[in-house]
């Protein structure tokens, strides 16, 4: 593994099986708030740091680790490579395809969609954050027709 590897002498076998759901849950949901955060005025904020720390973990940490490095593929793969699972694939989304579906793509295709879907709802975060600040700076005063800051 690229950053280091668990101790398997320390944890038993059940707590690397806690940690295997641990992990696929984990990664699941940091993946689907990253794809859907934009839509709910309240999470965007946080949406856009989530979206940033993934992005700094891809391209940055990328740059010593490999494109599209994530510490969570990395922790998972070693609770799983303990668990005596093989080769894992070559990203955390074809790890999910090949769990939960039957769908097998090339790995080419899967990491131009996977930018795709970063690049779609940083630009929707984005443009809605700012028409937010923009709507709450000039907010209606005594009509609808009188602006005022504030």
């Amino acid at each position: 593994m690229t950053a280091g590897s668990l101790p398997v002498t320390i944890c038993g076998v059940g707590i690397y099986k806690f940690l295997n759901i641990f992990f696929f849950a984990l990664h699941t949901t940091i993946i689907v708030f990253n794809l859907t955060g934009w839509i709910w005025k309240k999470t965007r904020v946080p949406h856009l740091i989530l979206l940033g720390s993934t992005a700094f973990s891809w391209f940055i940490l990328g740059i010593w680790y490999g494109f599209g490095y994530c510490p969570c593929t990395d922790w998972h793969w070693q609770v799983r490579e303990a668990l005596g699972y093989g080769d894992p694939p070559a990203s955390y989304i074809q790890f999910l395809l090949y769990e939960l579906t039957p769908i097998r793509l090339p790995d080419d295709t899967v990491d131009t969609v996977v930018v795709i879907c970063l690049i779609v709802p940083a630009a929707l975060s984005i443009s809605l954050v700012i028409r937010d600040l923009v709507r709450k700076r000039y907010q209606p005063h005594n009509g609808p027709n009188e602006l005022r800051r504030t």
